[in-house]
């Protein structure tokens, strides 16, 4: 048998965001059921933010509504604050997705709040789930941003990166995600700091959340599978980008993570020809929109049935 391993769909968060143009709601609901048939068995669904500051998920309970009633996968929302937090409670979902910054400058121009601020902050959702004695039934992952490097702020130390995935797993993290924010990581430093943050957090589940501003995504999950990472964020098409990264190309395709993933010999459980056949509709659904995929463009090539998830029977 297979190793089993993770591709977490977050499109529809972090690939909407930075789209200026509404989503229907029932394109949203599409993508997201789909995704699901094709076997993606989590889905981040929505962001609990204030309309006014991110128009695109003015329907984050309609799509909410809609994720909470399908139990063919896990849904989960993104929550930056305590208010968001309280929404996603009331609202049933059984993982919530939160954030702190490892860059001092970034946590304050994107959250408004000093790092020690938002370990905080995390604290305070802790213990509102204690306070509603949903310990053990609602998870929630702490993710530590700017990993690897800050637009704004330049480098930022890995010592800064451990410090608070261990305050966040102390704090109580149910899985620490770490993530290339801006792009700037590559494999010698994923490598290095996914064993110091392992070290650090001991069995608690990290996942690797990835962009491919400069072309190194694949390359980081490459290396962050060889330091025994078994959970990786990305999005259809490659959709998204951070506002704080210029040149930003998005996060990697779930397509090409997918494949690759498949061909080192993992078990993602997902059916690529399908996701190849949603990947396609959000072309149309989403018009002046630059999205990726190199598998989309030139397709699964047609060897021996070494991989045979992949292969199509003859």
């Amino acid at each position: 048998m297979r190793e089993d391993i993770l591709v977490r769909e977050v499109g529809l968060r972090d690939g909407l965001q930075l789209v200026p143009e509404m989503m229907p709601t029932e394109r949203k609901i599409e993508w997201m059921t789909r995704s699901a048939a094709a076997g993606v068995r989590e889905i981040e669904v929505t962001s609990f933010v204030p309309a006014k500051i991110i128009p695109q998920f003015a329907d984050a309970d309609d799509v909410a509504a809609a994720a909470l009633a399908d139990a063919s996968f896990l849904a989960s929302v993104l929550a930056v604050n305590f208010k968001g937090a309280v929404r996603a409670f009331d609202a049933g979902f059984r993982k919530i997705n939160t954030l702190v910054s490892a860059s001092e400058t970034h946590s304050l121009a994107n959250v408004r709040r000093t790092r020690a601020e938002a370990v905080d902050a995390f604290r305070a959702m802790i213990a509102e789930r204690e306070a509603r004695g949903l310990a053990g039934e609602v998870t929630i992952a702490c993710c530590v941003a700017t990993a690897f490097g800050c637009t704004l702020q330049g480098e930022v130390p890995e010592r800064d990166v451990v410090d608070l995935a261990r305050q966040v797993a102390e704090a109580g993290a149910d899985e620490i995600m770490i993530a290339d924010t801006v792009g700037y990581a590559d494999p010698l430093r994923v490598g290095r700091l996914m064993r110091a943050v392992a070290a650090e957090i001991g069995d608690l589940p990290i996942l690797a959340h990835f962009h491919d501003t400069r072309g190194l995504g694949l390359a980081n999950v490459v290396a962050a599978v060889e330091a025994g990472v078994r959970r990786f964020d990305a999005s259809l098409g490659g959709l998204g980008g951070c506002p704080f990264a210029p040149g930003a190309t998005g996060n990697i395709d779930t397509e090409d993570t997918v494949y690759l993933l498949e061909t080192m010999g993992f078990d993602t459980g997902i059916d690529l020809d399908a996701l190849l056949a949603l990947r396609t509709d959000l072309e149309a659904w989403l018009p002046g929109q630059r999205l990726g995929g190199a598998v989309h463009r030139a397709g699964v090539p047609k060897l021996p049935a070494t991989y045979p998830t992949l292969v199509a029977a003859e």
